[in-house]
Order: structure tokens, then sequence, then C-alpha cells
């Protein structure tokens, strides 16, 4: 490639008066002879996943000084869908990956950087890192801060996790553990810091930028805590001066095979649904309609089947043994007949050549990575549902949804908002049979589509996971587990089916056939759309806009 880099974007007349402001931080005339390397770190003290980032990113700039950079660092906001589980709090947490998008921007382009080295673990931290690193197209980088160790077994769980204590809180309401055993959990469930221990969206969207090209090859599943990633965080340091001197950008990585490449993947390792949203956003980015993401789910999900195996699928195994078994490149192995091979990283490399190349030291475990001729199950990991009850789309996951219940007929009961129903759940009125239908949670509906986990864990937590159902205008965790769509669309908010539902209608799930419907006539549902109508929650400040400018969760939840 054309070495775009020739003296550095601060050299010349004309940007004397830049680094005097510069040289207020202590640099020097010599760091400007030098690519100026900026490093995006999302380091919070609120959440676990980037408790740790400041030390990563002085590795990071350990490299960038080894390789002949100037690093230049600033921080991005990091929302944690974990901590935010209240309804409120959690409105606030697809919002926030704009706001993150659009904050890289502004940094980037009104300082002029030269890289871009992107630090974060998170739900919507690293899509928004990734679609500012697609609009902006300068050379940019992603370093994960890694997953979090697993904690000690609690009922059949073998290792517990993150969201272990609100299948408890189930536990709790049903009388089965008590408030101390609950209590005791907490204290031991998240052991160290790092992203929450499943292939939940953390992980499968930090596994998801290395399928991109966008990290370094076998870096996006070391767990936080391990020496390895210390040292993958010097190495991207060095990497990102490399790039700027090769001349290879984020949109030289981001296109659309790398983007099929990625649904390959989300499909095999049964990844977070949340993770469709974010493709189809990054996808917008570089010009690829939203749409078009979930046509590809479609086409792909008849040929790649599930081929990992960990939380919240597997009650043994966790990110942590995801990463011993070889990670992101051993499943990219195993796919490597149907994967865009071409596709460059940020090595410089194809991803053909660093699939060849990777070594896993630790060993192979078919119990945990399985092959394409001997997958976990023939079904892929992640579904777009159609029907009556989601016109436009719905997601499930396979992965997560136990064989006896994939298909489900039940009856309705329904809620306005997920408070309604995490009520309802508390005082035990969910029974066996049950379709829970939870609406006006919509990306403009809540506004913001919060997380609906806590209700899916609730019902595990009270035996209720095999025996009942939910379908929700609203976001899953990549933890739940039993039978679920999300992403209803068009939502409620917007006149959708789901608006219509009432109590004791019949509702089919069949996740084998990817479809979800609404067993009720056509003139009935007309009828009640007569009577139907909506009034817009109150918001002001970021929700407001928000709401006013956010498209539905099949257009990705991208502002226009």
């Amino acid at each position: 490639m054309q070495n775009r880099f020739e003296k550095g974007t601060f050299t010349g007349n004309e940007m004397i008066s830049c680094r005097t402001l510069y040289k207020a931080n202590g640099y020097s005339e010599e760091d400007f002879d030098r690519p100026v390397i900026g490093i995006c770190n999302s380091f919070a003290d609120l959440v676990p996943g980037h408790r740790h980032l400041r030390a990563l990113s002085e590795e990071v700039k350990h490299g960038i000084y080894r390789a002949g950079g100037t690093p230049v660092e600033f921080g991005c906001i990091s929302v944690c869908d974990g901590v935010c589980t209240t309804h409120d709090g959690s409105r606030y947490s697809l919002p926030s990956r704009e706001v993150t998008a659009d904050g890289i921007e502004i940094m980037a382009r009104a300082h002029r950087m030269d890289g871009l080295v992107l630090i974060g673990s998170c739900d919507k931290t690293v899509p928004g890192m990734l679609m500012a690193a697609a609009r902006l197209d300068i050379p940019c980088i992603f370093l994960a801060g890694g997953c979090m160790l697993g904690g000690p077994a609690f009922g059949a769980l073998q290792k517990t996790n993150s969201t272990t204590p609100q299948e408890a809180e189930g536990m709790l309401q049903a009388g089965a553990i008590s408030v101390r055993a609950m209590e005791d959990l907490s204290e031991v469930s998240c052991p160290t810091v790092g992203s929450c221990q499943h292939m939940a969206t953390a992980n499968s969207m930090c596994c998801i930028a290395e399928v991109l090209g966008m990290s370094l090859p076998g870096t996006a599943a070391i767990p936080a805590v391990y020496n390895a990633r210390t040292r993958a965080a010097f190495h991207t340091g060095e990497t990102i001066v490399s790039m700027v001197l090769k001349g290879i950008t984020a949109r030289d990585l981001i296109t659309e095979e790398s983007l099929r490449n990625a649904i390959m993947f989300l499909l095999a390792a049964g990844g977070s649904t949340n993770c469709v949203l974010h493709l189809s956003a990054i996808a917008d980015e570089i010009g690829i309609p939203p749409h078009t993401v979930l046509e590809w789910i479609d086409s792909y999900a008849d040929t790649v089947p599930l081929l990992v195996k960990i939380s919240p699928s597997s009650a043994v195994y966790d990110a942590e043994d995801f990463y011993k078994a070889g990670g992101v490149p051993e499943v990219l192995r195993q796919l490597r007949s149907v994967l865009y091979g071409n596709c460059l990283t940020v090595t410089g490399r194809t991803l053909s050549e660093e699939i060849r190349s990777f070594r896993n030291l630790y060993g192979s475990n078919p119990q945990v990575i399985s092959t394409m001729q001997d997958p976990f199950s023939k079904l892929a990991g992640i579904a777009v549902m159609r029907g009556s009850l989601a016109p436009s789309s719905g997601v499930s996951k396979p992965a997560a949804i136990a064989p006896e219940v994939r298909v489900f007929e039940g009856k309705a009961v329904c809620y306005d908002g997920e408070e309604a129903a995490n009520q309802a759940l508390a005082k035990r009125q969910v029974k066996a049979g049950d379709v829970v239908v939870i609406r006006y949670a919509g990306p403009k509906g809540a506004p913001g589509m919060p997380e609906m986990y806590k209700p899916m864990k609730l019902l595990h937590g009270q035996g209720l996971d095999k025996t009942t159902a939910v379908i929700t205008d609203g976001r899953f965790s990549g933890t739940n587990n039993g039978c679920f769509v999300g992403h209803i669309s068009p939502e409620a908010a917007a006149g959708g089916p789901i608006a219509l539902v009432r109590d004791g209608d019949r509702i089919r799930i069949d996740v084998e056939n990817r479809r979800v419907d609404l067993l009720v006539s056509e003139e009935e549902l007309a009828k009640r759309r007569e009577q139907w109508s909506y009034t817009a929650p109150v918001t002001k400040g970021i929700l407001r806009r928000y709401a006013r400018d956010v498209q539905s969760a099949d257009e990705g939840g991208v502002l226009r």
C-alpha cells in the first residue's frame, strides 16, 4: 500500500500554534515528526469491563513509542448494561452507542489524529467505537479489555457469572433459596474485572471486531487478568504505527466481505442477539443498508451451524474456556471453507494467512468449539424471525434455547414495559404455558430499547424457563436462555401487531422455521387497530432527541 504518512499532521509553519498548545501538555518539537496516535480509553470505575483499562492504555503507549509514534490519550463514555438494570437506567444503554461514536468522531477530526487506538470491552462501547472507525476511515485498531473469570459452582452451574444473581432472585421469589444465599452469591460470582463471562454482547462484539480484522488475531478472547492481555496491548500500540505508515485505514478492513465473515462467526458462535443491531449499524456507516444484514443472516443461517457452546448455552464452560479452546481463530479455522479469506487485517496480512499461522498453546477442546462435520446443532446460533407478529423482523437465539421449547405455543399475558412484567413475576402471576409479551420497549417506545434480560432470568430462577416464552420489541442480553424473541418490528409505538395483542391470545413461536405468529384473525386485528391509540412517553434531554431520530430495530436502531 502507498505510504500515506510523510511528515506528520502537525508539521509546517501553519501548525505552529497547534504545536504550542500540545507543548503546554509537555510534548516536544520532536514528537511532531512522528505519527500522532490517539488512544480512546473508555476507562470507568463504574464498569468492571473497563475498570482496568488505564493499565492497558499505558502498555499501548509503550508500544506506540517503541514503533516511533506519539500517543495522545482521551476518554469516552462507557455504559454497563448489567449496572443500569432499572428501566430508567437501561433506556440510556443503546443511545450511548451513538454518543460514543459521535464523541470519537469529534475528537479524532477536531484534533487531526493520524491514527487511533480504541480500547473498550462492553456492550455498546465496542460497536460505538467500530462505527466511529468506519465513519472516520483513518488507521484504527481495536483493543478489547478481555473477559472476567468465572465464580464458583451454584446449582446446575459449574461456574457462576454476572447474571447468576438475577437467576437466584427468581429462586428467592420461588422460596428455593434464602436472602443470605443470594447475598453470598453476589460476593463471588464476579471475582475479577473484565467483561461478563458469557457469549453475551460484550464478548460477542469484541470477537466480531477481531473477525472484521480490526484487532490483532487471537486477542479478543484473552481474559482481562492474563498477562497475554498486557502483551496484546503493547503489540496493539506497535501495530497502529505500522498501519499509519502503510496507509491501512478502517474501511480497508470493514468491508462487505468482512461483515459477511462477522455474520458467519456470529451464527457459529451463538453470539448475542444485540449484535444484529450493531452489525446493521456498522454496515450503515459504510453505505450498506441495515436490512441487507438481516438478509445475509437469513442466507447463512441455512449453511452455518452452531460450533461454540459456552454460557449461556452451557452450564460448564464460559468465556475463559472459549479462549483456551482457541477462541476466534479456532472458530474461523473451522469456518475457513466458507469465509472470505482475502479480507485484510490490522497486521497487513489476510484473514486466511492469520488463520494458518495461529498457534493455540492450550490445545483444542471439542466440548467448547466443535467442527463443521460434527456441530453442536445444525441450527445457526442466531435466527431472524418473521411472521404475523413480526412482519419486518424479530431476532432469537436458538443456541440458548432448549430443543424442547424451540417450538412453543401459549397464551399471551401482556405488559406495557419491563417494570410491569417484573412486578408480575415477583408476585408469581406468570404460569406455565404463558407467553409474556413486553411491549412499548422499542427504540422509540421506551425510548432507548432497554434490555429485557431480567424477566428471562427471573423465569429461569422460578423454574419456568422451559414452560414459558417471552416476546418483546425490546432487546435481550446474550446471557439469556429459555424461549424468546426480541427486536419485534414494527415496534408497538409504531403500531406494529405486538401493540394489538391481548391477554389470552394464542401465540406460536417456531424457532426452527424462524417464525413468530399471532393466532388472531385479520378481521379481529383490524377492529383492534381502529381502537388503538398511542401516547409517546414524556422525555427530555437525550432521550427526547433519540426518540425523534431513531429508526426501528430492523434498521439497526440508527439515527437519521
